[in-house]
């Protein structure tokens, strides 16, 4: 791979990166104009469908490729796609009850859980490097969470919200390279987004207790699904492949602090010195498990 492809994988993923990391914020403001978590997720997922759909119309025109995507490939796609929605639902109530500064360091809790995931499936115990790696991530939480002041340590909902959409988004990165790996990838997401979608259409039948609010799509519906479901995924398939899994996770990891850094300065939320230091803990163990080669 040559070191132009290696940059633009890197600007691909790092782009991909930062859309994540304003979705939090987007989503907090949508909340202060009393709209639901229910009508947040369904305009972004519809919105999600739709652009996608269209993008898969415009990468049809400009190039036939050789699609081996079998029936069972789709049902794979839409079940690993459930993930998907529920990140989302959980990941948006967690945002709802706690500040996205502390939201968005439980969300990468990922760390470790993945670590652990592949430890249990694969029946290997991971190396003394990722052990210490997950440790760093441990104390990197407790501090960004503000563990040393009780007074504002974060509400039990709010951290029970938060780890099940890092345990949810565990699964979706899992499964996503794992399964139907042969189909495009618009297509790939076309039909994970169906599978978060149901997801979010039985979350919103149940929860949504007044009228929905359907200004929703108006407002924030578009900018939701471009940096929630339609920029990151479509830009980090394209750059992963470039930058490798160790590099490309490592850039990812700018979704941390661009996140914390919008709730700073768009929110108003307090962020501690202590705080950005157990952030930068995260994103130490971060590189600590990715990065295997001086390279």
């Amino acid at each position: 791979m040559s070191n132009n492809a290696i940059f633009k994988g890197v600007v691909l993923v790092g782009i991909g990166a930062i859309s994540y990391g304003l979705l939090a914020t987007f989503v907090k403001l949508a909340y202060k104009e009393d709209y639901t978590t229910a009508e947040v997720t369904l305009a972004q997922f519809i919105y999600g469908l739709v652009g996608v759909v269209i993008l898969m119309a415009i990468s049809k025109k400009k190039k036939k490729e050789k699609d081996p995507t079998t029936r069972r490939d789709i049902t794979a796609l839409i079940v690993a796609g459930t993930s998907l929605g529920l990140t989302s639902v959980f990941y948006y109530l967690c945002v709802k009850e706690i500040n996205v500064s502390i939201a968005i360091v439980l969300l990468m809790q990922t760390v470790w859980m993945s670590v652990l995931l592949e430890a249990i499936l694969d029946k290997k115990m991971p190396s003394p490097k990722t052990l210490i790696a997950v440790i760093i991530v441990l104390v990197g939480t407790l501090l960004a969470t503000k563990i040393y002041n009780l007074q504002e340590f974060p509400g039990l909902l709010g951290i029970v919200w938060g780890l099940l959409a890092a345990a949810s988004f565990t699964t979706t990165m899992y499964t996503a390279n794992r399964i139907a790996v042969g189909t495009p990838n618009l297509k790939r997401s076309y039909y994970m987004l169906w599978g978060g979608t149901i997801v979010v259409l039985i979350f919103t039948f149940i929860t949504q207790n007044t009228p929905f609010n359907w200004e929703i799509f108006t407002k924030w519906g578009i900018l939701l699904a471009l940096f929630g479901t339609i920029i990151p995924p479509v830009l980090m398939n394209a750059g992963f492949p470039k930058t490798g899994i160790g590099l490309g996770s490592i850039v990812s990891s700018l979704e941390l602090p661009v996140s914390v850094s919008m709730a700073y300065f768009i929110l108003n939320e307090k962020v501690e010195v202590w705080q950005w230091f157990g952030i930068f803990l995260i994103l130490i163990s971060i590189v600590i498990i990715n990065l295997k080669t001086r390279k």
